[in-house]
């Protein structure tokens, strides 16, 4: 993840507020669910939540009572679910796109949850609608717009049931010292009797790592 260098590029900020961002680091995990006839047809996320949300979600819900860091399957059970409620228009984090066209995805479904060596993790599936051919690169993009959330992808990609023949799939990211730039510039504009973390610039699109899936035509 990219706390080490968000911490030091933020010393760098007068505004107190804007190193408390992020706030939730997140290692994700994309596959990518084929159809019959080879279009992209869903995506299953994963997400992996830093120790420490993770000890306040769990502490929360009255969970994990001996603290060894794992649940009992009953607890599995209360905590499916737990970060799927989504407010009407939040977007998960998630963005798809055949070529320049954005993608819909679908609300997410079958939701699964678990809490292994202190780390909540979840999953979900998101249908692309309609599927879409291969013709173009399919990029998945995974970040918050308002950065109050780090997104990784830190597992290789799965493609289900198979990456299909002639297709190179690779994770690429932004270049570190210019997105920090980005960011203390952005932070410039504002004076120092803005409150910063209320309202934070929509910097998250620009610290965004992507999957990309492109196939020989």
């Amino acid at each position: 993840m990219r706390q080490a260098g968000m911490a030091l590029a933020l010393t760098f900020v007068a505004a107190a507020p804007a190193q408390a961002h992020p706030h939730v680091w997140v290692d994700t995990g994309i596959e990518v669910i084929l159809d019959a006839e080879g279009r992209a047809a869903a995506l299953r996320i994963r997400w992996d939540y830093d120790e420490f949300y993770s000890l306040l979600i769990v502490e929360e819900r009255g969970l994990d009572a001996d603290h060894d860091g794992t649940a009992t399957p009953a607890e599995k059970r209360a905590l499916n679910g737990f970060d799927m409620k989504w407010q009407e228009g939040f977007a998960g984090d998630t963005y798809a796109l055949s070529g320049d066209m954005p993608l819909v995805l679908s609300p997410p479904q079958d939701w699964t949850a678990d809490y292994q060596g202190g780390r909540l993790q979840s999953t979900h599936l998101r249908r692309i609608d309609p599927p879409v051919a291969l013709d173009r690169p399919l990029t998945v993009q995974i970040y918050d717009p308002g950065f109050y959330t780090d997104y990784d992808i830190s597992f290789a990609p799965v493609f289900t049931p198979i990456l299909p023949e002639g297709c190179r799939a690779e994770v690429l990211a932004p270049d570190p010292a210019t997105v920090d730039r980005q960011l203390l510039d952005a932070l410039a504009e504002y004076g120092a009797d803005q409150d910063v973390e209320a309202d934070f610039p929509a910097v998250g699109a620009q610290f965004a790592e992507e999957l990309r899936l492109t196939c020989a035509r």
